[in-house]
């Protein structure tokens, strides 16, 4: 009986975290985002790219999805959110760096990394997949040629 109320436990805390957190971030442009309403359109993948300007393999990740984004919404529908943890040093980095870079993505700030916490995520870059709310796929870490092996796992969502 104890191992079913304890598989039953993980069950449920699993799939607790499978869900993406109801959490406000601020927009790059000001406006506040809530992760739980505005990003739960029916069949839609959401990437949500955690970054920060003080990691080059973020950074890298990043520009090679975005080389590869305008492909990627031609044969799916797809959004990429990249989400900055830069803290209160270094936020003021974000906009400057940003506006050199010309990614078409949405760009939150989780700046006191309340989202960052809630789905556990130690090191970044850390990239998740949400599709209808859930948390389909995560990837931690980024080498050259992992934005195909995403595409080839975005396909099968």
């Amino acid at each position: 009986m104890k191992k079913i109320i304890f598989f039953l436990f993980l069950s449920i805390l699993g799939y607790s975290q499978n869900q993406m957190p109801n959490i406000e971030l601020n927009a790059i442009s000001g406006e506040s985002v809530n992760l739980s309403t505005d990003f739960n359109e029916v069949d839609k993948l959401y990437v949500f790219s955690f970054w920060a300007t003080w990691c080059a393999p973020c950074i890298n990740e990043l520009e090679a999805m975005h080389k590869k984004y305008a492909t990627w919404k031609e044969s799916l529908n797809v959004e990429i959110i990249a989400v900055s943890i830069d803290d209160s040093r270094t936020q003021k980095r974000v906009k400057p760096f940003l506006n050199g870079k010309g990614w078409t993505y949405n760009v939150l700030l989780d700046s006191n990394q309340e989202l960052k916490r809630a789905l556990s995520i130690v090191n970044v870059p850390y990239t998740i997949v949400v599709k209808n709310s859930k948390i389909v796929f995560v990837s931690n870490g980024y080498s050259q040629g992992a934005e195909e092996e995403l595409y080839i796992k975005l396909k099968e969502l």
